[in-house]
């Protein structure tokens, strides 16, 4: 007992160590972006722009995040209903909201364990709720993935971004064959009959695994088959409401966005932009996101002849949107964590 002891106080500590690392590693990437992007700024025309600014954009986006985070939540219940768990929207927000909070510490995909646990204790169905979110982040990237590059086909910025190929046919090839790949792959993960093959691959994968990480996975697979069988016409709606959620509703951001830094840039920037800054959200390198949305977005719009600093402004007013769903966020924790420890806050 006392060997158990002892082996499990050291994974403990190794597993403290590992993440305390991770962590100090990604605020070490944090700042040499941040040194990058300030690198490339001058003061003085930073404040010129920033007392040109418009606040009553921000009240706005505010607005609006709220009700992206809603229709999120919607489309959330949706998809749980389909895993025999009915969840309320407010709880629903309420997790997404505190997935914000944490979201300011751990980047990435690794935030929605987050989400993940808060919907576990809620319906004590750990395995039907992680392969509700394992589906609705795989929709929700391949969708973007999809729509943002058949934008920037037609689009086409190729001579804006990449001055220095001379076939402009370049990038629309590069584009067809990505949505091809995109396309193919859900097709053989959501298709009923493609997916037979799939899943005896993964079977076949998961024997090298010890036997209970073995017998999770295979729970989550059993689950996830139940999205093989609902019909395109479920999956249609979820990629619908995706579509909806992110280029009309982030578009609409990055548009009062740039309209409050005083940036003025093509239409259809701001529906193929937040896919390529959401796809590269997803690699937890960096705190809260913060240097590679700086350094994409300067990256994108310098192109266009936009000044570095209206870019960094343009940023900054995106990055307080998230500021604002993290305080939110941290509101319904506290929330959460008195009705768990059933001392309600006098009112």
């Amino acid at each position: 007992m006392e060997k158990k002891s002892i082996n499990f106080k050291r994974k403990d500590i190794t597993g403290r160590n590992g993440r305390l690392l991770k962590f100090t590693i990604k605020i070490c990437v944090t700042i040499i972006l941040l040194i990058c992007v300030f690198s490339q700024i001058e003061l003085q025309q930073f404040d010129k722009y920033l007392k040109n600014f418009n606040w009553q954009f921000i009240i706005t986006i505010w607005i609006l995040i709220i009700m992206l985070s809603y229709i999120n939540s919607v489309k959330m219940q949706v998809i749980l209903k389909k895993q025999g768990c009915n969840i309320n929207i407010s709880k629903l927000f309420a997790a997404s909201a505190v997935t914000s909070f944490y979201g300011m510490f751990i980047p990435g995909l690794l935030s929605t364990s987050v989400k993940w646990y808060i919907l576990k204790k809620d319906t004590g169905k750990g395995s039907h709720v992680f392969s509700s979110m394992v589906y609705n982040q795989f929709t929700e990237v391949i969708t973007i993935l999809v729509f943002g590059l058949t934008v920037l086909a037609i689009v086409n910025p190729a001579s804006v971004l990449f001055p220095v190929i001379n076939n402009k046919s370049i990038l629309p090839i590069v584009c067809l064959i990505l949505i091809i790949s995109a396309v193919s792959l859900s097709l053989s993960l959501l298709n009923p009959r493609m997916c037979k093959k799939t899943d005896r691959f993964l079977g076949y994968m998961l024997n090298y695994l010890p036997h209970k990480p073995r017998q999770k996975a295979q729970e989550v697979i059993s689950q996830l088959a139940v999205f093989q069988t609902v019909g395109y016409r479920f999956h249609f709606l979820i990629m619908v409401i995706t579509i909806v959620n992110t280029f009309a509703g982030s578009g609409a951001i990055y548009f009062l966005a740039a309209k409050g830094a005083n940036i003025e840039v093509p239409l259809g920037l701001f529906f193929w932009m937040p896919a390529i800054i959401y796809i590269l959200g997803k690699i937890p390198i960096s705190i809260a996101n913060l240097g590679v949305r700086e350094i994409t977005l300067i990256g994108i719009l310098t192109a266009y002849g936009v000044d570095a600093s209206a870019a960094l402004l343009m940023s900054m007013i995106l990055f307080s949107s998230i500021v604002f769903m993290a305080i939110i966020g941290a509101i319904c924790q506290i929330y959460l964590s008195c009705l768990k420890t059933n001392v309600m806050p006098k009112s």
